[in-house]
């Protein structure tokens, strides 16, 4: 699919109507895509809460000193952006 919106008054009703139905292809397979990915997280969350459950119920602390200091530099403004950091 092309990044550049055509022309609509050069394409004819049949042209206008193949793009309609390529457009709406495309955008269902995204969209299945994104229920897919959705379905993922919904299943990796529930795994996350189930381990800090279990964390919490055998005693263990649910947050690390790697957390609080990530925390200090959020709140200090020092923290590194993810898009930042060095591979």
């Amino acid at each position: 699919m092309e990044d550049t919106f055509p022309d609509l008054g050069s394409l004819s009703d049949k042209e206008l109507k193949e793009l309609i139905d390529s457009l709406t292809e495309e955008e269902n397979e995204i969209s299945y895509k994104r229920r897919v990915l959705h379905g993922k997280i919904d299943i990796l969350r529930a795994e996350l809460v189930n381990r800090l459950r279990q964390k919490r119920e055998q005693g263990d602390s649910l947050i690390s000193g790697d957390d609080v200091e990530q925390l200090t530099k959020i709140l200090a403004g020092k923290a590194v952006h993810p898009e930042d950091e060095p591979a």
